[in-house]
């Protein structure tokens, strides 16, 4: 029998958050449905991710495959999961998946979400892009993203720049300003987060003088291909722990 996967979300006081989450594990019900997929919040939401873990082991299931429903691999996944799953029903099979980027996948989403918001394939040369996430105190998340950011310009934007929401600079009016003043004829906003929330609206305030904002990733087919392939592999892994 396939693990129970278990996608686990942040949450947030923003319902717009929840609503997200819901629908992006929808769509991966509809992809898998061989696959049962459960949801568990961090904090703000329920189910909790314990609540769902005690349920789990309540009802006989034995493996699980507990997924971070986040881009970076900052402090949530390093350490606030692994305490969560750590005190789980002893008698669960838990293996952690990685999180979801970065991948091709959701830089091909980024760019859908920049056509839906009006750019087209002729506009890309010309146009400079914000990569804007949520921002990490985490050195190694802070990475990740001006990485993404320098790989993505190689696919033949004007230029890209990362931007942050928080706990990083600079933020995203200081980089459309920076695309503005480089010559882009038209500069993009595209928020590399999963769900709305604080954040996501504190980039969109900072996206008044770009020409384009496209919306948060939410539940686009590519993140649904994503989450699975992480599911897959991790099914394939090691158990992170045996059974009692």
């Amino acid at each position: 029998m396939k693990p129970v996967l278990l996608v686990i979300a942040h949450g947030s006081r923003d319902p717009r958050h929840a609503a997200t989450v819901h629908a992006l594990v929808r769509r991966v019900r509809s992809l898998r449905p061989d696959v049962r997929v459960e949801t568990g919040f961090l904090d703000f939401n329920i189910p909790s991710v314990q609540g769902v873990l005690e349920s789990l082991a309540a009802e006989g299931v034995r493996d699980v495959v507990a997924l971070p429903l986040l881009l970076t691999r900052a402090f949530h996944a390093k350490a606030d999961i692994p305490a969560v799953l750590r005190d789980a029903p002893p008698q669960l099979r838990i293996r952690q998946a990685e999180v979801l980027g970065p991948s091709p996948l959701l830089l091909s989403a980024l760019e859908r979400r920049l056509y839906q918001a009006g750019l087209t394939p002729a506009d890309k040369s010309s146009t400079g892009v914000v990569l804007a996430s949520a921002g990490s105190t985490d050195p190694e998340a802070i990475a990740v993203i001006a990485d993404i950011a320098r790989e993505w310009r190689h696919t033949g934007w004007c230029a890209v720049r990362p931007a942050f929401a928080s706990a990083a600079l600079p933020r995203t009016e200081d980089a459309v300003r920076e695309l503005r003043a480089l010559g882009c004829a038209k500069v993009a906003v595209a928020p590399y987060v999963l769900a709305p929330g604080f954040l996501p609206d504190r980039i969109a305030r900072g996206a008044a003088e770009a020409d384009v904002l496209a919306e948060v990733l939410g539940p686009a087919p590519e993140v649904a291909r994503v989450l699975l392939r992480r599911y897959d592999t991790a099914s394939e892994r090691v158990l992170l722990r045996a059974s009692a």
